[in-house]
């Protein structure tokens, strides 16, 4: 019914765009298109859509004529500084949209735009009007309400939302100022009258225990709660089960099992079996058979589609899949018999997988294992060593496989930034009381290496099977930003190999291992990384840049990622032989959409995690105002100097701020530059600073230059104190 309403309204564009074509009315059209009386209705419709879309325009008179200029559909993006952007498919560069050229539209709204002379550039972008408005992005809200005798009104907590919303004293109720509250747009308002709402929840006071995450969680629109529907489907999975109950499975459950996990992980999902035959290893790697209890279609499924991924923050995770799977059932817990879709390689003594083979199995992990306790035996812990004595032997050789599977993949190009991660420990209350550097050790590695490799093994012979697979790809950097790099890194004698216009991960991975230990070494690799494209979710097994590699998928986390669920159903109807011409047309029918919510719901989860460490880092941050750090220079922009303190805090020195001249940013050269004293500040330079404050709203922490003096830098005294 879609297809043909869109090719009828395909020949009505068709005849208006007509070089013979001459302005008619609705009725004209009709009749020169032969539409019958009974379809009259729907034609008229189809009219008004055209005209919607920004298709075809209707003068004052009533007559349909083409658009004259050229009108693009896209996703306006507003910045905190009051102008914007268009995004619009299939082009490369955004529309910059000053802010008198906005007509009304907020953060995220779907619109038309029209350019508004092709000539005219604002930095690399044309620029453009928004014309019309044809659907809002943000329909509701977070923000903290101020009331007043009369009314009130919620203060956006997102500060590209900018306009205060307006509350009617009726709906504002019993609650007081400073209540944070997620609030319904009901009418956007226009250049008189401000947008107004409706209360639908209303989060808590905003000085009560982590009611701040909760905002930055509602904002993001990630759901938190689970429907009664799902909880129905809940009591239907059974709470433990029995191996022996399942004849057909590959029957693992004496082979020596671990998981090796983070201490407070509670989702374990991927065990790990080794052995060796003669000089070959063979490598276990178990995952979770959700797929057994989430079935296609059902409310579980649909949910878990809806999330995408469980979120991660600092004092809480949002699952993909209720508790009682990604906590129990599907859970592979020390003790206990649990269904796992299992892939099975011979690994040779150089790193290749000689074979393999995919299997349904039925485990038992002997061993609930941490990353701490596997390093430390690794490391010569003898108590560690004797509290796992008879499970030693197999971690050596975890390791010993781990270095041969990591240097064949530094062999072939693969790519690897080590940037240490934050660690943000919160009190009972929610308030941050640390922050530091979490560095990966030799088993955060090991575990990394063997999903990698199943991953990959995997997406290879799924690939060779020609049939539809869900992919995760990294396509190879823009051009543009190469170059970029390529001239700056020519100021420091280094020069990147770019063969037929594109740039091979080997030649990332040689300039990452010649700058390793020098002073440049933190400049260049973040602009490195900054140069990279992100990675997604595909239908097509194109290139993973990264790790340069042409096969790669996410197999190995199904309790927390919907994409390694998808391909697990795929895997298992390959395995059964019921894989038909109907389940393949079914397949290429939803895998790409599958593609683009995973693709848009992990960075959703990606944005939540990164505000809510911001939020964190800006709390504890301002209780150290007035200390003195030494830290690295990590950015620069036009507005200021970006340091990164070794705790991973990022604060900015503002450009009027800098001391002794008025100082420039030097795009050539990623530098800040004095105009009268030709003073540098460059990337990866180690600066002295002290806290001047912190802005918890835009969760910004603003730093002051400090001359050097060689004095002591408080962050250890604070510490000591």
């Amino acid at each position: 019914m879609k297809n043909q309403r869109d090719e009828r309204k395909k020949k009505i564009k068709a005849l208006i765009y007509d070089k013979h074509y001459r302005p008619m009315k609705q009725k004209e059209i009709g009749y020169l298109m032969q539409v019958t009386p009974e379809d009259r209705p729907e034609f008229v419709k189809l009219l008004e859509e055209l005209v919607e879309e920004g298709s075809i325009e209707v003068t004052k008179r009533g007559k349909y004529k083409p658009i004259e200029k050229e009108v693009l559909k896209g996703v306006f993006t507003c910045t905190k500084n009051g102008y914007g952007f268009v995004t619009v498919e299939g082009k490369e560069e955004d529309y910059y949209i000053n802010e008198k050229n906005m007509n009304g539209a907020f953060h995220e709204d779907t619109v038309l735009i029209e350019t508004i002379d092709t000539q005219r550039k604002s930095g690399h972008h044309t620029e453009a009007k928004i014309i019309k408005i044809l659907e809002r992005g943000l329909k509701t809200i977070v923000g903290t309400l101020e009331k007043n005798q009369n009314f009130g009104f919620v203060v956006p907590d997102n500060q590209r939302f900018d306009s205060d919303i307006f509350l009617s004293k009726e709906e504002c109720k019993n609650l007081t100022s400073g209540f944070k509250v997620l609030v319904e747009i009901t009418d956007y308002g226009d250049e008189r009258h401000s947008p107004e709402g409706k209360i639908i929840e209303v989060l808590g006071h905003r000085d009560d225990p982590r009611v701040d995450i909760l905002s930055i969680v509602k904002a993001y629109n990630i759901p938190t709660e689970f429907n009664e529907l799902i909880e129905k489907q809940l009591k239907t999975i059974p709470v433990e089960i029995d191996g022996d109950d399942y004849p057909g499975r590959k029957d693992l459950r004496d082979l020596p099992t671990v998981t090796i996990d983070g201490e407070d992980a509670k989702d374990l999902d991927d065990a790990i079996t080794l052995s060796k035959k003669g000089s070959h290893y063979l490598l276990g790697v178990h995952i979770a058979d959700v797929s057994e209890y989430v079935t296609e279609g059902s409310p579980l499924d649909q949910e878990a589609l809806k999330r995408g991924t469980s979120v991660y923050l600092v004092d809480r995770v949002i699952p993909m899949l209720p508790h009682q799977l990604s906590n129990g059932i599907c859970s592979l817990n020390a003790g206990c018999d649990r269904l796992a879709l299992s892939c099975l390689m011979e690994i040779d003594e150089e790193g290749k997988v000689v074979d393999h083979e995919i299997a349904e199995t039925v485990i038992r992990v002997n061993e609930r294992m941490t990353y701490t306790s596997v390093a430390a035996i690794l490391e010569g812990d003898l108590n560690e060593r004797k509290r796992y004595e008879n499970l030693v032997s197999m971690f050596e050789l975890m390791k010993e496989l781990s270095d041969i599977l990591r240097e064949r993949r530094h062999a072939r190009g693969s790519i690897d930034f080590d940037f240490p991660e934050s660690k943000i420990i919160l009190d009972k209350k929610g308030h941050t009381v640390d922050v530091f550097p979490q560095v990966r050790n030799a088993a955060t590695k090991i575990i990394e290496d063997f999903m990698l490799c199943a991953n990959e093994t995997v997406a290879e012979e799924f690939y060779w099977r020609e049939i539809p697979f869900l992919y995760r790809t990294h396509d190879i950097p823009d051009g543009e930003k190469i170059d970029k790099l390529q001239a700056f890194l020519q100021n420091f004698g280094i020069y990147l190999k770019i063969n037929r216009e594109e740039l091979h991960p080997m030649e990332v991975q040689k300039l990452l291992t010649k700058i390793e230990g020098t002073p440049e070494e933190p400049l260049i690799s973040r602009l490195t990384l900054r140069s990279m494209k992100q990675a997604k979710y595909t239908v097509q097994c194109s290139l993973h840049f990264g790790l340069s590699t042409r096969y790669y998928c996410h197999f190995t986390s199904p309790i927390r990622r919907y994409p390694d669920l998808q391909i697990h159903r795929i895997i298992k109807e390959n395995l059964h032989g019921t894989f038909t011409p109907e389940r393949f047309a079914h397949y290429e029918r939803i895998l790409p959409k599958v593609a683009e919510q995973t693709s848009k719901t992990e960075r959703r989860a990606d944005e939540t995690e990164r505000e809510v460490e911001k939020l964190k880092k800006a709390e504890y941050m301002k209780r150290r105002i007035g200390e003195v750090h030494r830290g690295i220079i990590s950015s620069i922009t036009s507005w200021g100097v970006y340091v990164e303190l070794p705790n991973t805090v990022e604060g900015m020195i503002h450009v009027s701020k800098l001391p002794g001249d008025f100082y420039y940013y030097d795009e050539a050269t990623y530098s800040m530059v004095g105009e009268r004293t030709g003073r540098q500040f460059k990337l990866g330079e180690q600066v002295k600073i002290r806290v001047a404050g912190v802005d918890m709203l835009l969760k910004n922490i603003d730093f002051d230059l400090e001359e050097d003096d060689d004095g002591e830098d408080q962050w250890n005294k604070a510490d000591r104190q």
